[in-house]
Order: structure tokens, then sequence, then C-alpha cells
């Protein structure tokens, strides 16, 4: 909590760095940018988990890597009493109310499916609730923003969408090429999000979203959270939390304060801002936000943005 405000943070690659660095989450000395400690320091009540694996890999290793994430996640990050994963509308509610912290277990690029709808099935029932449809090349679903092509959903990609829909799995259209953002747009049929991307208006990467893109989230009763990439920023070499807030004052612009929440991306970042280096420094954050926007407008974009959204697409049970 951060002055009585639910905290999410909608995007960190934790898992994946827990791997590649052979780190722990409860070590207080491990170089995690979100480990147990800095989380604590923190506020955030809630945690997206992403399971990410190289791109470079083929669709059955990727799958294998996606499936050693997970078990990282059950055997070596999730306590009773400390962090809950959440599955479910109640359990949400229930860390919402017990004080614990929640984890929300996440698929950045569907390479893993391999063009079998049953994978999706299968990763839905060990815990995945959400998905960011592409990295930055193709796959079977889609395009990514770095494929020229830039062709929308395959046949298969609109297969998995309406499905994950049924199921109860949040689409991610960070990372997918704009056809992709529309296909998502049209056929989702509920609020879709963009976990961790900024303002192509203020700074113009390949990564953020257009104006349009961002109304069309939001439409939805989507989200779009701004991430705190410094490439996704600015092209200057120090950049703080101060350039942050002209993509996040845009994003209010253009989406309202309904369509706006957060996404770090830590642990899947080699650099940072200056003054928002881990999650111990969040507060920092937070205090600017409702120092600029006040107290009702930082309650949505620090938390309760995401939690509507979650409550409208998680199961019921």
């Amino acid at each position: 909590m951060y002055n009585g405000r639910f905290v999410v943070d909608g995007h960190a690659d934790i898992l994946y760095r827990m791997e590649s660095d052979g780190v722990g989450f409860y070590d207080p000395d491990s170089m995690l940018q979100q480990n147990d400690l800095h989380m604590a320091a923190s506020g955030i009540d809630l945690q997206v988990f992403v399971t990410f694996v190289e791109p470079s890999l083929s669709p059955g290793e990727q799958l294998y890597k996606v499936l050693s994430s997970l078990d990282r996640f059950y055997r070596e990050v999730a306590r009773p009493g400390v962090i809950a994963p959440v599955f479910c509308a109640p359990e949400l509610q229930s860390v919402l109310h017990s004080g614990q912290r929640g984890a929300i277990l996440s698929l950045e690029g569907a390479d893993a499916l391999a063009g079998q709808i049953g994978v999706l099935h299968a990763l839905f029932r060990l815990g995945i609730r959400l998905i960011g449809l592409t990295w930055n090349g193709a796959n079977s679903v889609a395009d990514g923003v770095g494929e020229m092509r830039g062709a929308g959903l395959t046949q298969f990609g609109k297969e998995v969408v309406q499905t994950m829909r049924s199921l109860g799995m949040v689409v991610d259209v960070s990372h997918l090429a704009e056809r992709g953002v529309w296909d998502v747009l049209e056929i989702y049929g509920g609020p879709v999000v963009a976990s961790h991307s900024n303002a192509a208006a203020v700074h113009p990467h390949r990564r953020n979203l257009s104006d349009d893109q961002i109304r069309g989230v939001a439409a939805t009763g989507g989200l779009v959270g701004a991430t705190f990439v410094p490439s996704f920023i600015g092209d200057r070499d120090v950049l703080t939390t101060e350039d942050l807030l002209r993509h996040i004052d845009h994003l209010l612009t253009v989406a309202g304060p309904d369509g706006v929440a957060l996404g770090s991306d830590f642990d899947g970042i080699e650099t940072t801002l200056t003054d928002l280096r881990n999650g111990s420094d969040y507060p920092l954050l937070l205090e600017k936000l409702e120092h600029r926007y006040g107290s009702d407008v930082l309650a949505k974009v620090a938390g309760g943005n995401w939690l509507r959204v979650f409550s409208q697409i998680l199961p019921p049970q």
C-alpha cells in the first residue's frame, strides 16, 4: 500500500533474471531490481511476474523454458502469507483485503503455443492469466513491432484471443505490430491492456503507442501501463522520473484517468532512470504522481485501473 492506495506493477521480468543471473528472490543481496526487499519497500500489493524466454529458441524449447519459469515461481517465490498466486477474481479480492502481496503470472510472447490451442489451455491451468501475444518478432499468433511485414493476427491468433477471453485471461498488446493491435481491439470483447508501453507522441520509439492506439485501448475499458524503460522515455543519456511523467501527462490527456497504469519492466532492463533504480524507489514516483494529479487519479494509476481490469476478466472461481 501507498498512503492507503493499492499498488500494482503490471510487468516485471523477475523470473527471467532469477534464471539468467542465478539469483534468489528472497536474497536481500541479489542484484534483482525487484526482489522481496525492494518489493516490500515499494508498497506494491500485486506484482505481475512475467515468464520471458529468449526468442531465438524454437517454440518447443521456449515451452520448456516457460514451464521451468513457472516451476521456479511456485518453488522459489510463492509463499503462504507472503506472496499468493492470484488465479481468479475471489483470490484477487482476498489479496486486496488480507494485507499479503499477490502475484499474477504472465507470458511475454506466445511463441511457445506453436499453433496448438491445447498449449494455451494447459498454461491457463498452470496459472498464466495474462499473455503478451508477441515479443518484437513474428510467431504463430501475430507479428511484433520488429517484423517489417507488420501483419495482424493470424487465424490461429484470432482463435487464441477469443479463447483467452472465454477462459479469463487478459490480452496484452505491448510489442504487437499495429495491425495486430487493431485486430485484438476488434475481437477480444473486453478490456485490453498494453502492460508496458509509453506515448509515441512524446518519444517516437517503435514500442510506444500512437494516440489512436491509446484511445482504442482505453475505449475497451483497458489501460496503458506507463513503463520505466529509458529508451522508451527519451533519447538522452540521463533520464529521471520527470521524463516519465511527461509520458504519463500525455497518456492521461489521451486515455483519461481510467486508462493509465504502471508497468515497470524491472529486471527486463539493464539501465534505469537515475531516481527509479529498483522497486525501493517506487514511493518517490507515487509521491510525485499524487502531488501532480491528486489522490483520486493516483489511486487509479497506482493500482485501481489494474484491479478493475483483472476483476472484470479473471475467472469467477
